[in-house]
């Protein structure tokens, strides 16, 4: 399809290089693109994209509904589409967008699962960690991922300078590379520099990153979710058991303690208040449940 709208290939040169988008996320927009492109191909033929008309996007849309794809996913490849044409319109390849009479569909709201703090203070207190280097990796994965609210791309690629002993703290490097500082606990930084110091031992690590396999290689994010997913599976039974279940978890737990929602914005590294505020839900259903027990006219 990019062949055929060469617009294409400028628009994911502008997501990558100027957005500095992850890998991953241009990945997913060029997938957008593309099967919209090749459904606009197979039904209408070829036409030049200022021909693209918001009939014809509609018609993918029901399409893709009649496939059984939920709202969420749906409204991820309108906001695709919305990008797209908002850059060819800047870019002077077409005069208007055909995305203005394009309504999203609602989605569902879902509160994000989470652990109680029970079930992760069981975790990291009671629970035995497997022998020796992997052992120790599993271990400090947890304690960061429920420690920072880290998302698992940054968990992998954080720097082995990234702590901080003077200050107890550590630099992040979350999505479009914008850098976020925020404090840790004293035991996490104990567990850091136990780390680093066993790390010494092993052949020729990787320096560049923290964490580490036992040949010294930074960890596959497959493998860092599924240690994750082990252990959670050991103290919860939700559904969900990924590192971003832990993220949710910090999250949740701050704001269930009094944590004010800017600072926990802050912490998480969201661009937008709107992100962090789902977690409130939380927050609520547990204020209700104290409210009903409680208070003798609920």
């Amino acid at each position: 399809m990019q062949t055929v709208y060469p617009e294409i290939q400028p628009f994911l040169d502008y997501l990558q290089f100027e957005k500095r988008f992850s890998r991953h996320t241009v990945i997913s927009y060029q997938n957008d693109l593309t099967a919209f492109f090749t459904y606009l191909h197979l039904q209408y033929g070829a036409m030049p994209l200022p021909q693209v008309e918001h009939i014809y996007i509609r018609s993918w849309l029901a399409d893709l509904k009649g496939s059984g794809l939920t709202s969420k996913t749906i409204n991820r490849k309108i906001s695709t589409l919305r990008s797209f044409f908002k850059h060819c319109v800047k870019a002077g390849t077409v005069d208007k967008t055909p995305m203005a009479k394009i309504i999203a569909p609602r989605s569902e709201k879902r509160l994000p699962q989470f652990v109680s703090e029970k079930d992760m203070a069981t975790l990291i207190n009671h629970v035995a960690f497997d022998e020796g280097w992997k052992g120790a990796t599993d271990r400090l994965l947890v304690e960061l991922f429920y420690h920072t609210g880290m998302r698992l791309s940054e968990v992998v690629h954080l720097k082995e300078t990234a702590p901080s002993a003077s200050t107890n703290t550590l630099k992040i490097l979350g999505k479009g590379n914008k850098e976020r500082v925020i404090p840790i606990a004293a035991s996490l930084m104990q567990s850091i520099e136990a780390y680093l110091k066993q790390k010494n031992d092993l052949p020729l690590p990787d320096r560049s990153v923290l964490l580490v396999t036992e040949k010294g290689k930074k960890l596959p994010l497959r493998s860092v979710y599924n240690v994750i997913h082990k252990y959670l599976g050991l103290v919860t039974t939700i559904d969900k058991k990924s590192p971003h279940i832990l993220r949710h978890s910090f999250a949740t737990h701050l704001l269930n303690g009094g944590a004010d929602l800017n600072a926990v914005k802050e912490l998480l590294g969201h661009s937008s208040l709107a992100s962090t505020q789902v977690y409130t839900h939380n927050t609520i259903t547990k204020l209700k449940n104290v409210h009903q027990k409680a208070h003798p006219k609920a």
